[in-house]
C-alpha cells in the first residue's frame, strides 16, 4: 500500500491545499492529511477548527474515501513514520518556496532516508495564495471566496467576527 503525508498548518486550508490534495491523491492508495500544530506558528484557527475545516472540504469534494486527517506536533519524519508512509508530500509556489522546502527535504531525508519528497508546483491560478493572504483578507471583511473552499467561507469570516477583527 502506498501511503503519502501532505502536512501544513492549513490556517486556513485554501484552494491551493484543495489542488494539491486532489492531485497528490491520485498517485497514493492513501494520503494522509497532517495538521500541523507548530509551536513557532500563531494560528487563527485551532487545531480542531483546521481539522473540521478539512474534513468539511473532503466531504464537499467526494474526497472523503482515501483521505485521512490527523493532527500532530513533532518531527514530521516520526509522525511519516508512524503512518508507514513512502513519502511526503509539499506544494511550492515560487522559488522562495523552493529554497525552504528543499532544506526541509534533505534534512528529513537524512534523518529518514527511506522517506522521501515529492514536490507539487502549483498551479497557476494558486501561485500567489497563501493561508496568511486570506487571513489579512478576512480579518477586514474582503472577499476570500475565490481563495477558499466554499463550504468554509462563513466559518473564516464567523472566526474574525468572533475575535473582534472585522
Amino acid at each position: 500500500m502506498k501511503i503519502a503525508i501532505y502536512p501544513g498548518t492549513f490556517d486556513p486550508v485554501t484552494l491551493g491545499h484543495l489542488d494539491i490534495i486532489i492531485r497528490a491523491s491520485k498517485l497514493v492508495d492513501q494520503l494522509v492529511i497532517g495538521v500541523l500544530t507548530n509551536i513557532s506558528k500563531k494560528t487563527v484557527f485551532t487545531v480542531e477548527e483546521r481539522v473540521q475545516f478539512l474534513h468539511r472540504v473532503l466531504k464537499e469534494n467526494n474526497l472523503e474515501g482515501k483521505i485521512k486527517i490527523e493532527s500532530f506536533n513533532g518531527l514530521l519524519v516520526d509522525f511519516a513514520k508512524a503512518h508507514n508512509a513512502s513519502f511526503i508530500v509539499r506544494g511550492l509556489r515560487a522559488v522562495t518556496d523552493f529554497d525552504y522546502e528543499l532544506q526541509l527535504a534533505q534534512t528529513n531525508h537524512v534523518m529518514v532516508p527511506e522517506i522521501d519528497t515529492v514536490f507539487f508546483t502549483t498551479r497557476l491560478e494558486y501561485s500567489y495564495l497563501s493561508s496568511s493572504t486570506v487571513r489579512e483578507i478576512a480579518s477586514f471583511g474582503g472577499d476570500i471566496k475565490q481563495f477558499v473552499p466554499e463550504c468554509i467561507v462563513q466559518s473564516v469570516y464567523d472566526k474574525y467576527k468572533a475575535i473582534g477583527s472585522v
